[in-house]
């Protein structure tokens, strides 16, 4: 996800999004405890896209 796209999206998507991504980190995390996760770099990658996310709600000015 680039930031670009974001950028284009309205407050509503964007906090749909952080809500879909919130919800696949916690996944990921259950995913890692019980060791079902063979490739853990997806979790950074979520996390990323949380803070790109955040920081486009941000700069509109929402939250």
């Amino acid at each position: 996800m680039k930031a670009s796209e974001l950028r284009d999206k309205d407050q509503a998507a964007l906090v749909k999004e952080l809500n879909e991504l919130l919800k696949a980190q916690f996944s990921l995390r259950m995913q890692i405890a019980t060791q079902q996760l063979s490739n853990t770099s997806q979790l950074k990658k979520v996390r990323r896209d949380i803070a790109r996310v955040k920081t486009a709600i941000n700069s509109k000015g929402v939250l």
